[in-house]
């Protein structure tokens, strides 16, 4: 009788320890999936909303260039520096917009994942 009783614990802790739906993806915590940022659905509203009042066509204020098509703002980031000056606090030399208040953390991370994305213009 204790042989039966001693087998069967076994066999029902051996069950118990094996059943289990952990496995390494359990472990792995999953990241979100996130959007593709791309000029027209990310990047335009921020631009044409804060920007061009000076970067216009032709540029008014001393702004040294129109940001006012995707290639433009696109050469901008690539070539002039755009997300730098976007960064800096308000009133600090260099900062972007001029005089105005800094743009939203939001809106400058976005512009920065539309450069990490590859500075697309739609997302097709």
């Amino acid at each position: 009788m204790k042989k039966i009783v001693y087998t069967a614990t076994f066999i029902l802790l051996t069950l118990l320890n094996s059943c289990t739906n952990a496995s390494e993806n359990d472990l792995i915590e999953e990241q979100p999936v996130t959007q593709i940022a791309t000029y027209n659905n990310d990047v335009k509203t921020i631009i044409d909303n804060n920007c061009t009042g000076c970067h216009n066509d032709p540029p008014v204020a001393g702004a040294p260039m129109p940001l006012l098509t995707f290639g433009q703002v696109r050469e901008a980031v690539q070539n002039r520096d755009l997300i730098n000056r976007i960064s800096r606090q308000a009133g600090e030399s260099g900062a972007m917009p001029a005089g105005g208040p800094r743009l939203p953390q939001n809106s400058i991370d976005l512009i920065i994942q539309w450069n990490d994305d590859g500075l697309l213009e739609n997302n097709n």
